[in-house]
């Protein structure tokens, strides 16, 4: 018996010190970059030493992986009725971006590291094209769709939360979603051009 409570005691150590580094890695990404971020600031900053960082994320790649898994959940979008997709995806955006600190940290070093910009592709690959291809009147143009959708919205992402541009900080979500959604509407379910 004790044995059991000796491993439960350890693995709820070891599941809190995961959580740790992980918060410490989101919060330095999203304020240094990845290449400014250091393991042995984050490390400092959950108050462990810099071995249990590799130990438990092999490398700083590993960890960033780790630190900025986004699931945005687009297959459970729902997509009836169908005109109103755009909107539905740029508000599911928008609800990603408000909630999510590690995002500013991906877009931030997206444009530098190729790990980044893997992690962004992957959304696309993973959850965007297949959208696409669900709604849009040409499965063989769903990647194009897709493209298309992403550069709104992590265009907005980019102004907004990054950058931080005064006008596009200054308008609310439901200005956003009256101006993007029908630009994501049409890029996924408007005729071929």
């Amino acid at each position: 018996m004790t044995g059991t409570t000796e491993n439960q005691q350890a693995v709820r150590r070891s599941d809190a010190t995961r959580a740790a580094i992980l918060t410490a890695a989101r919060e330095r990404f999203a304020a240094d970059g990845y290449e400014k971020a250091t393991i042995r600031a984050i490390a400092r900053d959950a108050k462990i030493d810099p071995s249990m960082v590799m130990r438990y994320y092999d490398s700083k790649a590993g960890l960033f992986a780790a630190a900025v898994a986004i699931d945005p959940g687009l297959p459970d979008l729902p997509v009836e009725p169908r005109e109103a997709i755009g909107r539905t995806l740029v508000s599911r955006f928008l609800t990603l971006w408000e909630e999510n600190g590690e995002l500013t940290a991906l877009m931030r070093v997206g444009a530098t590291d190729p790990a980044a910009a893997d992690r962004m592709q992957s959304v696309l690959r993973e959850q965007l094209i297949p959208l696409a291809r669900q709604v849009g009147p040409d499965p063989e143009q769903a990647p194009t769709r897709a493209a298309l959708c992403a550069s709104t919205v992590l265009g907005l992402a980019l102004t907004r939360y990054v950058l931080r541009f005064p006008a596009s900080v200054a308008l609310d979500r439901d200005e956003i979603v009256d101006w993007l959604g029908p630009t994501v509407q049409r890029y996924l379910t408007a005729p071929t051009p």
